[in-house]
């Protein structure tokens, strides 16, 4: 570890559960000066600060629906406001989704986006007024494999983090001459509950789990210290093991060359289905 955090101020979404959670207690670990757990289960977000604070970190809780962009951008000026800055803005609060397009609505639709994307694009656009103003920091958005790579069978899911992708990499060079840097956070599959807190539509839930986790999970840990590693070292794109490496690779110089792995995780999410 070194003291690149120590000091600093950094605001994360969906701070309860899951990547996290795990970031604001290791960023807590590293003596930082004040982790703000942002998520809209407020009881849980206050959780996660007590443990942080027992530990001898510095973290607050936060009641945050990342979707509403006023909420968003008073909680980005309050923090900077009464901390003098704010050095790190990781958006990462996301849902998942599992299901053929043809079996959802656009209920399904509205609500992903609201989240995984809308919500990215508020705490961005917040942040980087922030940060223009200050004349540095670094914003964090979390996307996932699924943001490189296509994933079928989770299209909607796809959609938003491609977008994410989109979004992060074409700011950073924006923003680059400007003091802000940008990083876009791609894990693939790793040890949390959002497979168990995902929306599963007309596939059997329990067994879709199963498919999706046949080839492993990553450490939470581990993952987490990837992406602050990156962080670190400004990378634009952030991955988490060699696994997540290796299938971006083989899709970037081939994408032909993944067809068959694609379509074997149709048929195999596919023989799960549930008429509706």
């Amino acid at each position: 570890m070194t003291n690149y955090f120590r000091n600093k101020v950094a605001i994360v979404t969906g701070g309860a559960s899951g990547i996290g959670r795990a970031l604001c207690e290791e960023l807590g670990r590293r003596g930082i000066a004040m982790v703000v757990v942002a998520d809209i289960n407020t009881e849980d977000a206050q959780r996660v600060a007590s443990s942080i604070t027992s530990a001898g970190g510095q973290a607050c809780a936060a009641h945050l629906d990342v979707s509403h962009a006023k909420d968003v951008q008073d909680l980005v000026n309050d923090i900077a406001s009464r901390n003098g800055q704010l050095d790190f803005m990781f958006n990462n609060a996301g849902v998942a989704m599992c299901g053929e397009v043809r079996d959802m609505n656009f209920g399904h639709w509205q609500r992903i986006v609201a989240i995984n994307l809308w919500g990215v694009i508020c705490g961005t656009v917040a942040a980087y007024r922030v940060m223009l103003q200050q004349g540095q920091g670094h914003i964090i958005n979390t996307a996932s494999l699924g943001g490189l790579i296509p994933e079928p069978m989770a299209t909607a899911y796809v959609t938003t983090k491609h977008a994410v992708v989109g979004l992060s990499t074409s700011l950073r060079a924006e923003a680059a001459e400007l003091g802000v840097r940008v990083s876009v956070v791609c894990p693939g599959m790793v040890k949390t509950g959002a497979l168990d807190n995902a929306t599963y539509i007309g596939v059997r839930r329990e067994e879709a789990i199963a498919e999706m986790t046949a080839m492993g999970m990553a450490d939470l840990t581990k993952s987490t210290r990837a992406i602050l590693r990156g962080v670190e070292r400004n990378q634009a794109v952030i991955t988490d093991t060699r696994l997540t490496r290796l299938l971006w690779w083989l899709y970037r110089i081939n994408p032909g060359i993944m067809k068959s792995f694609l379509q074997k995780g149709v048929s195999d999410i596919r023989a799960l289905r549930v008429e509706s």
